[in-house]
């Protein structure tokens, strides 16, 4: 059904299909609706205010997200520079975000882009491919409704990815030489844990299964593995570590957070966390945005990878009189969580299988142990710092997660297109009709102008009262 030429027709057409989500998101989604825009925003305007001069960043009393490492708001800030050196105003930073917004939009989405192909030019060495065209992983990447909800926002985690895509590749070549010495190499190395670390903290618990893997059988002069990531390792260190240096100093911890951590003990979090009543499981697949799975942790994960559970996207929880449609969202919603379940079990069968049917490549078995890092790591934070309404459990978060995931599930499906090209056309086909009944996930569904109103409604109530 499928032949060589029709996938690669297929390719480029739904690579045209998500330029065009996000080209409509840039237009139609302002950025001051992301996950505590106002407190990014506010970051980015601390640190432009210096620049280019020099480079400060806020504190605890400047913003709330003044953890945050810089990489995410360079970017914007450079943007207001130059638009507040331009444009003519009584009020900089206010009539800039807007410019800012929209550049840091445009290059988070040919960032994004450029992601997927490095992720491409990997997988067609890992899969001993002759051509970068690769409908297998683009269908697998392309239904995640995380990804474009992430792009919009002003955010660090679109630079983990990126820099995740370049650290697998790296890893494939490495192993390739088998970690022989090589200045280039550990250069390039270093820079990229240099950059996930300036990224998000996050970007961490991809580093713990680079230790665990010296005792793989796979690492055969574990000296040379050893030499060639400590010396990496130390370049990353001597380009990120005065961030955190700087955290501890002020705050007295490496990992300084906007909440008081209350320490790794399971009942911090209630029972319905971990195990959900069948009242809210019902929920999930009927109304699954909030107020509805309160405070559970896989439910609202699940609910916001393949919709928008917070409503900061598709829709606003907060304002349904705003926007398109909102109040049958939940309905929606709902449709979705169910017909992505397929699309899970599909994710999860290919993952399984490519990890159970290549077990001697040294590439997955690293992605095997990041996938469990990063989903341990992200639910101890969790659980350490627990918040009533679940505040704390949002997909955009552990986007690495996903795409560690899909990377893999994508090598099994392309060896089913040789192997198995019945089964291939079935898995490709029901991908494809999960990406097209959730597209209206990938877009933004607010009015242009609906930030502006909101503020107009605020000031308006504050007048007439």
């Amino acid at each position: 059904m499928f032949n060589e030429k029709m996938n690669t027709y297929l390719f480029y057409g739904l690579l045209g299909i998500v330029v065009y989500i996000l080209i409509y998101n840039i237009l139609f989604y302002n950025p001051i609706l992301g996950y505590d825009a106002l407190a990014h925003n506010a970051y980015v305007d601390y640190l432009a205010m210096y620049l280019p001069k020099t480079f400060n960043l806020p504190d605890q009393i400047n913003t709330r997200e003044f953890f945050n490492p810089p990489i995410g708001y360079i970017v914007p800030s450079v943007a207001q520079v130059i638009c507040r050196n331009i444009i003519d105003s009584i009020d900089y930073v206010r009539d800039c975000k807007p410019v800012y917004g929209v550049a840091t939009q445009i290059f988070q989405s040919v960032l994004y882009v450029v992601t997927i192909f490095i992720n491409l030019y990997t997988l067609k060495i890992i899969n001993n491919s002759k051509k970068i065209v690769n409908f297998s992983y683009l269908i697998l990447i392309s239904i995640l409704a995380v990804n474009y909800r992430t792009i919009s926002m002003i955010r660090g985690e679109p630079y983990i990815i990126f820099f995740l895509s370049l650290f697998l590749l790296l890893i494939q070549k490495a192993k390739i030489l088998e970690f022989e010495f090589s200045y280039k190499q550990i250069i390039f190395c270093g820079i990229v844990i240099g950059g996930i670390a300036l990224s998000r903290q996050w970007g961490f618990l991809l580093f713990p299964p680079l230790i665990i893997l010296i005792f793989s059988k796979e690492t055969i002069d574990k000296f040379k593995y050893i030499k060639f990531w400590t010396l990496s390792g130390l370049l990353g260190f001597i380009m990120s570590s005065w961030f955190y240096i700087r955290l501890y100093l002020n705050y007295g911890t490496f990992t300084a957070f906007n909440m008081n951590s209350n320490g790794f003990s399971l009942t911090n979090q209630p029972l319905s966390f971990y195990f959900p009543s069948l009242e809210n499981i019902s929920h999930l697949f009927s109304k699954p945005i909030r107020p509805y799975l309160d405070n559970q942790f896989l439910s609202i994960l699940y609910s916001d990878l393949w919709g928008d559970y917070w409503g900061y996207f598709v829709f606003t929880s907060r304002f349904l009189d705003f926007g398109r449609g909102q109040e049958l969202i939940g309905d929606y919603l709902g449709r979705v969580n169910l017909v992505s379940l397929f699309a899970f079990l599909i994710i999860i069968y290919l993952y399984v299988k490519a990890n159970n049917t290549n077990k001697n490549k040294f590439i997955l078995k690293y992605i095997n142990l990041a996938v469990l890092s990063s989903f341990i790591g992200y639910l101890i934070f969790t659980i350490s710092y627990p918040v009533d309404s679940g505040d704390t459990i949002k997909a955009t978060y552990i986007i690495q997660l996903f795409h560690l995931i899909v990377f893999m599930a994508s090598i099994h499906l392309e060896k089913l297109k040789r192997s198995n090209e019945k089964f291939y056309n079935i898995l490709t086909v029901t991908l494809g009709l999960v990406f097209v009944h959730n597209f209206q996930t990938y877009l933004s569904h607010f009015p242009q102008n609906f930030y502006e109103s909101y503020i107009n409604d605020i000031l308006l109530n504050l007048i007439v009262h």
